[in-house]
């Protein structure tokens, strides 16, 4: 698949499925955060889109829901192969929609998008949708605070839980809030995320500064997203991953499509600038390490897909050990 958007070389790939068992200043830190530990400034981050979806009037946001809708289509794909519908499912971090306007009426009845970013949230309009929609602005840190526990039939996630603190913490709230045999569907970035953009920019400053700081946050790894989802008490699980591959002229217009995403750095700690020597330098690193053959460069996002279900009576379950009638030397 390649796109021609704002950036003439920009092009993006969907690579095949794998199976698994910059800076800003803010305000303080949000108190209201579901465990112990804070890695992420979602103060920060709510600010961060909100003047994202804010520019020219959503217009810039609009330009760089390349990746959202490819990696929304991809989950559509795996939520279509459910053989079941839906009176109402709740999209978890949905921004302005990406995953909910693919929903089609003979599949669900309403989708309950829920955001901590008020103007993502509302940034486009129901008539872009083809089920009715309604609109909660929330954390999404404290789902229990908004949705009442055995309360939805799905709970669906594209992109947003790679900014939560606890995630261990948020799965169990998505958990809580299904009914017996509700259904979990989410994507998130994995841990090679921006890969490229990470080591050119500690190449770039151990150089020129003689030191690192974080630039890129921390991602989740495929490996643990399955022991999280077991934890949190979900079932007959499925974990897959997939890459998407997209070009730029260089990391100038990298950076300034991250920041148009509402995605920059809100790591607690982050420097609130870098040196424009320091990213000079971190630009022809980029393209000397990771250029493609025609000038431009590649970055990676890796999405990990995640399928979990709430225990049920009415689930299939493994017979017990040694309750087996066929011997499977016979049938082999």
């Amino acid at each position: 698949m390649s796109l021609s958007l704002r950036h003439p070389f920009r092009a993006l790939r969907r690579h095949a499925r794998h199976f698994a068992a910059v800076s800003s200043s803010s305000g303080p830190t949000n108190p209201y955060t579901v465990g112990p530990y804070q890695v992420f400034d979602r103060n920060a981050k709510r600010m961060q889109r909100d003047r994202a979806a804010a520019k020219a009037g959503g217009e810039r946001s609009r330009t760089v829901d390349y990746v959202r809708d490819d990696i929304a289509e991809g989950m559509m794909e795996r939520f279509m192969d459910i053989k079941r519908t839906f009176n109402t499912v709740l999209d978890l971090g949905s921004g302005p929609g990406h995953l909910s306007k693919l929903l089609e009426s003979d599949k669900v009845k309403k989708a309950i998008m829920l955001d901590s970013s008020a103007k993502t949230l509302h940034r486009d309009p129901d008539s872009e949708f083809e089920v009715a929609v309604e609109r909660i602005h929330g954390d999404e840190e404290n789902l229990l605070q908004h949705i009442e526990r055995n309360s939805q039939e799905a709970v669906l996630s594209c992109l947003s839980l790679h900014w939560v603190n606890d995630l261990p913490g948020v799965l169990v709230q998505i958990k809580e809030s299904l009914k017996p045999d509700g259904l979990f569907l989410g994507a998130m970035f994995g841990g090679d995320t921006l890969f490229e953009l990470r080591t050119s920019l500690q190449l770039a400053e151990a150089e020129r500064e003689g030191g690192l700081s974080p630039h890129v946050s921390p991602m989740t790894d495929t490996r643990d997203i399955s022991n999280l989802l077991g934890r949190a008490g979900f079932t007959l699980l499925t974990v897959d991953t997939n890459e998407v591959k997209v070009g730029y002229p260089s990391m100038w217009e990298l950076l300034e499509d991250l920041q148009d995403m509402g995605e920059s750095n809100a790591v607690i700690g982050r420097r609130s600038q870098i040196s424009r020597n320091t990213l000079a330098a971190a630009s022809a690193i980029y393209k000397e390490l990771h250029g493609n053959d025609d000038g431009s460069i590649p970055a990676t996002f890796q999405v990990i897909y995640m399928i979990g279900w709430k225990p049920a009576a009415s689930q299939p379950k493994p017979l017990e050990r040694g309750s087996g009638k066929v011997n499977l030397k016979e049938v082999l």
